[in-house]
Order: structure tokens, then C-alpha cells, then sequence
């Protein structure tokens, strides 16, 4: 089987409801994007790593570690649709949409997104899952935690928020581990991201404010890959505060020449 050829687009904007300027976080002596980007470049299938921004500011902190940086237009809806600005200039098979606000995501779990795509031709996506119980203090009847059914094959029936379920024509389970917690990366077939962009939001998208209902809904198959642990995003200053804790757990604390 050949290799896809794999490229990773970071979106990243400077505005934030709950963390304003969290990209540019340094706590650790690093960015809080740089440590993204360095975790991401660990996936061996990732022949590249770009950061996608409109921010000048994010920008500069991107060059200034050495990192690759394009700037996207100002008016984008989503960071999907960021990535699909900067997919349209690239020559790949595959694009991986890595959430910038989370430093210890697993390069494996990177990998396993485009082992997915090479083993489902099927699909035109991929994502990860985890099962609940796995999770510390996560509650499958928080709105705010994104469930997903998945059918025998691995492929994602339907993703929803709310318990109990929404029933569906389609076959589909939990797993034996009960309710699968959906986690916020994805790959796509370049082709299919630009055609992705340009659909229009369909109803269960709309009403569950889940984007990748517009895939589901259209027909389009998403491969879902199971992990054992999930990556802990930064949402606010407190998420970023115990993120800073553990890094100095791990690394001692700063280096003279990173302070």
C-alpha cells in the first residue's frame, strides 16, 4: 500500500472567550503553540507541520521558534474551514486538523489518524474516540462532552451531545466499554476538505452544533480509531495553570535558556 502523503495544519487565533491570547501562553519558556507543534512533528507520518492564523502576533511567536506559518483570511467560521484555505495551496493526500490548544496530545494517536484513511478507502475522514470510563471526571450527560455511535466496521453512525441517544436507521454500538467520548482531531482526504468546506450546514448539524454532521448527513463516511486515554485540552487559564504544573513535573523546573 503506498504512503500517503500526510501534512498537519494547526489553526490557531488570538481571540478567546475563556483565555484570550492563549496560543501565546509561555509559562513553560515555550509557547503554549510551540508545544503543540513539537508534539505533532513527533508523528513519523507527518511529513510536514504548518500553523494556520490570521493573527500577526501568532505569527511571529510561530517564526521565531522555526516553525512554518500561513496566513489565512480574517472572516473564516471555523477552523475547519482555516485549514481548507491553507489545504488548497498544498500538494498531499491527507490533511490532519490538530486542535492548537493541546500540548500533550499523543504523536501515536496522530499516526493512527492516517493508518485509519489508508485502511478505510471507504471514508473520506477520520477521527478518535475514547471510552468514558477511561476518563477522570468525564460524565457522558454533559452537553458540552461530544458523543459518538460507531457501526461493526469502525465507521461513525452519528455524533450527538445529548442522553439518551438519537435514534437512528442504522445499526450501530457503543462498544463494551459504554459511551465513546469524541475527541477534536481529524483527517481528511485533501480532495474531500475542499469539497467539504464549500457544502452547506445541514439540520443535525445545525441543531447539535456539530460540524462534522454535514459529512454523515451528505452520505460520507468517517472512520472512527479507538484510544485508551484522551489528550487534555487548555480552555481556560486554569486548564493552562495545571498544564504548566505537570510540564514542570516532567522537565524540572525552566532552563536558563529557555526562561
Amino acid at each position: 500500500m503506498p504512503e500517503f502523503r500526510a501534512v498537519a495544519v494547526i489553526p490557531a487565533r488570538y481571540a478567546s472567550t475563556r483565555f484570550s491570547g492563549k496560543p501565546l501562553a509561555k509559562e513553560t519558556g515555550k509557547f503554549l503553540i510551540q508545544h503543540v507543534y513539537e508534539q505533532v512533528r513527533l508523528a513519523p507520518l507527518i511529513s510536514e507541520v504548518i500553523v494556520a492564523t490570521d493573527d500577526q502576533r501568532i505569527a511571529d511567536a510561530v517564526a521565531s521558534f522555526g516553525g512554518r506559518v500561513v496566513m489565512t483570511r480574517a472572516d473564516h467560521p471555523s477552523g475547519t474551514d482555516r485549514i481548507a484555505e491553507v489545504a488548497a495551496n498544498l500538494e498531499c493526500d491527507v490533511v490532519v486538523n490538530v486542535q492548537g490548544d493541546e500540548p500533550e496530545i499523543e504523536p501515536v494517536n496522530i499516526v493512527q489518524l492516517v493508518e485509519l484513511l489508508q485502511d478505510h478507502p471507504e471514508c473520506e475522514m477520520a477521527t478518535l474516540a475514547c471510552p468514558f470510563k477511561l476518563i477522570d471526571g468525564a460524565d457522558p450527560k454533559d452537553p458540552n462532552a461530544v458523543k459518538v455511535q460507531i457501526d461493526d466496521q469502525g465507521v461513525a453512525v452519528e455524533f450527538f451531545r445529548a442522553l439518551p441517544k438519537p435514534q437512528t436507521n442504522r445499526e450501530s454500538r457503543t462498544t463494551d466499554d459504554g459511551p465513546l467520548l469524541h475527541l477534536g482531531i481529524y483527517a481528511y482526504r485533501r480532495d474531500f476538505l475542499l469539497k467539504f468546506s464549500k457544502m452547506s450546514p445541514t439540520p443535525l448539524e445545525k441543531s447539535e452544533r456539530l460540524e462534522q454532521m454535514r459529512a454523515v448527513e451528505n452520505g460520507y463516511k468517517i472512520a472512527v480509531g479507538l484510544v485508551r486515554r484522551a489528550a487534555v485540552g487548555i480552555d481556560t487559564p486554569e486548564d493552562y495553570e495545571a498544564f504548566v504544573g505537570r510540564w514542570r513535573q516532567q522537565h524540572g523546573e525552566l532552563s536558563g535558556e529557555n526562561q
